[in-house]
């Protein structure tokens, strides 16, 4: 999988079409939403976050982190409701699990989810993790750390 560099996805969106920033940002967006709120909210908060950056073009292009942005326009423009969520591979390109995981992951605080999912399920780095959700790097490892931590007791696998 190749590596996005957020920064430089954050300063090269002036003056880019919007199917340009869309191509690389979409993908990227839709898996740390999905990863934060379960298959069909995270799916519609990645609907929401890019129809406003396609609406406010021309306002997100002056973003310090165009990305980052649109994931907290994501977070607040879902619905809140209360169902099981399902992590699915979503096309055959989507790693696959244990059957014990999707519950395992509830049970984890949306951050921690996040953070494992991103950094373990999809190769991302600590730091392109922090700058899409604003963290800092030591947080998002403090997180990884104690998802991993709640992962395995959950599932019953012995620190190695």
């Amino acid at each position: 999988m190749a590596c996005v560099d957020w920064g430089v996805v954050g300063s090269a969106v002036e003056g880019e079409p919007f199917e340009s920033f869309f191509a690389v940002a979409e993908p990227r967006l839709r898996r740390a939403l999905v990863a934060a709120y379960g298959f069909d909210r995270g799916r519609e908060a990645t609907a929401e976050a890019l129809a406003w950056a396609w609406e406010h073009w021309s306002e997100l292009q002056s973003k310090a982190n165009p990305v980052g942005y649109i994931y907290r326009i994501g977070e607040r423009r879902t619905r809140w409701r209360r169902l099981p969520s399902a992590y699915v591979p979503d096309d055959v390109h989507e790693p696959r699990f244990e059957p014990g995981l999707a519950a395992a992951l509830e049970s984890l605080t949306r951050r921690q989810r996040l953070a494992v999912v991103l950094v373990y399920g999809y190769g991302w780095q600590l730091r392109e993790v922090a700058e899409v959700c604003g963290l800092a790097v030591t947080t998002v490892q403090n997180h990884v750390e104690r998802g991993l931590a709640k992962l395995r007791a959950a599932l019953e696998v012995p620190e190695s």
